[in-house]
């Protein structure tokens, strides 16, 4: 392997350590040196850090559906994707919908955004979309736990999908003074999302492939509604913050998370 080929690999798997850092509780070797740049360069990773916090989920999933019912299951690998990613995502849903809920201005939206606690528009929201979360995945885990943990897999990585795009479609719509990270209160390219499409790509072909996979329909489906997602986001968030915040990128991956499997469990199982 050529030196400048060797660089450029360490230089991807240095961005997917900072992507694991930024979005789990995973353990990651402290770095020699810090680069403020690398946690906006790290977003075309986020699908695969998603695939791995899924593939936890999977596997609690598989496991749990040998001993309680597909409700249970999926509960506790619900449970445990928040677990390794500190709820990250959880939070954001519940602060967006805090802030948007209900008809407050742009700056008394980004107040609320700041506050810690939680109100009644993110209590109710965290709610419902948690449990439309768990029976979606519950619906696919019923049918076959082992289709029930590969979209779990292909579910967390896809939905990743969602935050990428607000993030090249719109500015940030906060204070860039006050963000929490402000590489990503930076605009990215687009070709960041077509760098995180590939690794989507790669594992929707093996989805498709794997004897109880999701199928090409099954594919289809969840691009369908994660594309939904952010193209219904990106239209909300423009006219209510004039663009993007943090909470809004984890409440976007949360939506699309139940968009996919809500519409893989329809797709794919049907009405019971």
């Amino acid at each position: 392997m050529s030196e400048p080929v060797r660089g450029r690999l360490h230089a991807e798997l240095r961005l997917v350590g900072v992507a694991l850092q930024f979005l789990t509780r995973i353990p990651v070797p402290a770095f020699s040196h810090w680069d403020e740049r690398w946690l906006n360069d790290c977003v075309r990773h986020f699908p695969l850090v998603g695939a791995a916090v899924g593939a936890i989920g999977g596997a609690v999933l598989w496991v749990a559906a040998q001993f309680w019912s597909p409700t249970v299951a999926a509960l506790l690998a619900v449970a445990a994707t928040a677990l390794v990613t500190g709820a990250f995502h959880e939070d954001g849903l519940a602060d967006s919908f805090d802030a948007l809920g209900g008809a407050v201005g742009r700056e008394r939206a980004l107040e609320i955004m700041k506050d810690s606690r939680i109100g009644s528009y993110g209590a109710v929201a965290l709610v419902l979309v948690t449990a439309l979360r768990v029976m979606g995945l519950a619906s696919l885990a019923a049918s076959s736990p082992v289709l029930g943990a590969v979209a779990c897999t292909l579910g967390h990585a896809m939905a990743r999908l969602a935050p990428i795009a607000l993030m090249a479609a719109l500015p940030y719509g906060g204070d860039v003074e006050h963000a929490k990270a402000k590489p990503l209160a930076t605009r990215v390219a687009w070709s960041q999302l077509g760098l995180a499409g590939t690794w989507v790509a790669a594992l929707s072909i093996g989805a498709t492939l794997l004897p109880q996979g999701l199928g090409a329909w099954g594919v289809l489906a969840a691009l369908l509604s994660t594309a939904g997602v952010a193209l219904g986001l990106r239209r909300w968030l423009a006219r209510r913050l004039g663009g993007y915040t943090g909470d809004t990128l984890g409440a976007s991956e949360q939506l699309a998370e139940a968009a996919i499997w809500l519409a893989l469990a329809a797709v794919l199982v049907g009405p019971a």
